[in-house]
């Protein structure tokens, strides 16, 4: 097999950032029949070309705003998992918020029709995803429309939120910490989430494992008003370590 160029390695690492959200030089060195330096080389590239973050022995995926589209495409099967995890969690009467996540639009499409449920989303992606399942009233908050990430954000967003009683709330986030909390991409995706989860009794984050122990610009949540996470590991994984102490874990 002739060795892979330039251009067609740094096509290869992008790839495994999107489906592990890490990258670990050796290994992707093994992977790609390259030295360890010619992979650190390439990181380099894709840190310059604001794809990638050094860690020590390789690199994370940069955390930057992301449309649902690109979102929705992204490690389907852990999407798909942490919905089957969380569909009993769904209540059957009463209101749920529904941040603009992908991760929720997989939990929304397990509705069915034993649910009589009101669904108050920041997300016009959510929106249509909920008004197709029967016996669902979805509302969708006002606010200006993020171009980035396809979320309705801003004042009215938070305004409209805090008129609304939830029985549970459901987010993803950009990236968990165990000292910094839930984060995101940009500050006013942060404050409607902040909104929608102290109007909510219990707040449920649904986040597959390239989110952890990572932090984003924003602090969304603290862990005192996280309820529950979710994610598609075993909670007895080790990668939950960091959190098992901090939150319940499903």
């Amino acid at each position: 097999m002739p060795p892979l160029l330039s251009a067609q390695r740094r096509s290869r690492l992008v790839e495994m950032l999107a489906e592990s959200g890490s990258i670990r030089l050796e290994p992707a060195a093994d992977a790609l029949g390259v030295s360890v330096m010619t992979v650190r080389r390439d990181l380099d590239d894709l840190v310059r070309d604001g794809l990638a973050r050094r860690v020590r022995g390789g690199a994370v995926a940069a955390i930057v705003p992301q449309g649902f589209s690109e979102r929705i495409a992204a490690r389907g099967g852990a999407k798909a998992e942490i919905a089957r995890k969380a569909h009993d969690l769904l209540p059957h009467r009463g209101a749920a918020a529904m941040d603009a996540s992908s991760t929720v639009g997989a939990l929304l499409a397990t509705l069915d029709d034993s649910h009589e449920l009101l669904v108050v989303t920041n997300s016009y992606d959510n929106l249509r995803t909920a008004q197709a399942r029967p016996g669902i009233d979805a509302i969708l908050l006002g606010g200006r429309l993020e171009p980035r990430t396809g979320s309705f954000v801003g004042a009215q967003a938070c305004e409209s939120a805090a008129r609304f009683h939830y029985d549970r709330f459901f987010t993803s986030a950009a990236a968990l910490d165990p000292s910094f909390g839930t984060s995101e991409t940009t500050l006013e995706e942060a404050e409607v989430k902040r909104v929608l989860s102290a109007n909510a009794d219990e707040t449920v984050v649904l986040a597959d494992s390239s989110k952890l122990e990572r932090l984003a610009v924003a602090r969304a949540l603290e862990w005192s008003d996280v309820d529950l996470l979710v994610t598609e590991l075993d909670p007895a994984d080790d990668r939950l370590s960091p959190f098992r102490d901090l939150v319940d874990i499903r």
